[in-house]
């Protein structure tokens, strides 16, 4: 099973989840971890191309892990594109829960929910979104 690892890159030390991925392996995991897998300089585009190989890798991906430190905006990014794709979510790390509506009270939510969630790629999704634009029902 393949797994995409949502985590703080720039700033971070990649030490800080490596254990991680050495578990998931471990685990019978392919991981797909972007300060090892992805060129992480970007200046010529401002990190456009991390994150189109970010995407591209995350559209193989049977569902990701999540280790957030509330600060990334590059997991936000992330978590965004796992969302929109309907990935299932394993969270590992999230900041504390807050009373009321807050990003890391919505992750832990969607892992709830995504045992329900039927997982399909990001072509799939493309075509439900262009047959109903068309107003073509299946």
């Amino acid at each position: 099973m393949k797994t995409y690892l949502i985590c703080p890159v720039r700033g971070h030390d990649p030490k800080e989840t490596e254990g991680v991925v050495k578990r998931l392996e471990a685990k019978g995991f392919e991981v797909h971890w972007p300060p090892r897998d992805v060129n992480q300089k970007d200046d010529d585009s401002g990190g456009y191309r991390v994150l189109s190989e970010h995407k591209e890798a995350m559209i193989d991906c049977d569902c990701v892990h999540v280790i957030w430190d509330g600060k990334s905006e590059g997991c936000l990014f992330d978590l965004g594109m796992a969302f929109a794709m309907k990935k299932k979510i394993v969270v590992i790390s999230l900041p504390p829960t807050t009373a009321g509506k807050s990003f890391q009270n919505m992750v832990r939510y969607w892992e709830k929910q995504s045992k329900k969630i039927k997982t399909e790629t990001f072509d799939e999704a493309k075509i439900k979104v262009l047959e109903r634009r068309r107003g073509v029902n299946r």
